[in-house]
């Protein structure tokens, strides 16, 4: 195909888009789907504006987001700065890998939603709880891409710097801590989201505010604009989260695929 004939991108994105839209339009106002399973889109913004208007349980919406972010967002950085320099060390020093190997083996297969109950445990229905639970899925996630960045970094390159006579604590400075960076930056990216869908979870105890507090209560009062208005709530600020590190992304790691 001659590339001056292919359609933009964009464009495909926003006719897929306005597809959806218009199916999910048709649907709801044919009566193909109820109301009670499928509320139609100018529901959904009559709600969204009441809520923007009154928001939830007499909680402001922005707080609802606000707690949520709050909470997602220290669990995230604590685990971020926990993680890659445990990640980096493991894979680059083989003792610390032999170490920290079967901890992370035993660790990364159990879902963070399983420690909820000794979360409450040991940090009751505070605030503390839930940033644990997200700390422990951001942690997992940017170790083990740190790791893999560190330890597949080509062995000429660490030759080469050991040949200038670059000290082993140099080497790892100015060289796989650089090489490590793509590696790390996935992680970041898969741990943002996680630490963002957690967030849901962990606030399913004992919270009275938040996104995930809202969407289970709606559900339970069967509030079914609410619950939907919610879950699009998660899905877009965690594509703004998203876009935010991969701007970064391709500021820092510039030399990516060239």
């Amino acid at each position: 195909m001659n590339p001056k004939r292919q359609i933009p991108s964009i464009w495909i994105s926003t006719s897929t888009i306005v597809g959806i839209l218009t199916v999910w339009y048709l649907v709801t106002n044919l009566g193909l789907v109820g109301a009670t399973y499928l509320p139609s889109p100018q529901s959904l913004l009559q709600s969204f504006m009441q809520l923007l208007t009154n928001g939830y349980q007499r909680v402001p919406l922005w707080e609802h987001i606000g707690i949520s972010l709050f909470r997602a967002l220290c669990g995230f950085a604590l685990g971020v700065a926990v993680g890659i320099p445990t990640g980096l060390i493991t894979g680059y020093m083989r003792a610390a890998d032999a170490a920290m190997s079967p901890i992370m083996a035993f660790l990364r297969p159990i879902p963070p939603i399983a420690f909820i109950p000794m979360a409450v445990l040991y940090f009751g229905l505070g605030e503390v709880g839930k940033i644990v639970l997200i700390f422990i899925t951001a942690f997992n996630y940017a170790h083990v891409n740190a790791h893999s960045g560190a330890a597949h970094v080509p062995i000429a390159y660490i030759r080469a710097a050991a040949t200038l006579g670059l000290t082993p604590s140099q080497i790892f400075r100015k060289v796989v801590f650089p090489a490590a960076w793509p590696s790390i930056f996935t992680g970041l990216k898969v741990a943002m989201a996680l630490s963002w869908a957690v967030v849901v979870a962990a606030e399913l105890v004992g919270a009275q505010r938040g996104l995930g507090f809202m969407i289970s209560d709606a559900a339970q009062m069967f509030q079914i604009p609410v619950v939907f208005i919610g879950i699009a709530l998660i899905g877009a600020i965690g594509l703004v989260l998203n876009i935010a590190l991969g701007t970064a992304e391709s500021k820092i790691v510039h030399w990516k695929g060239r």
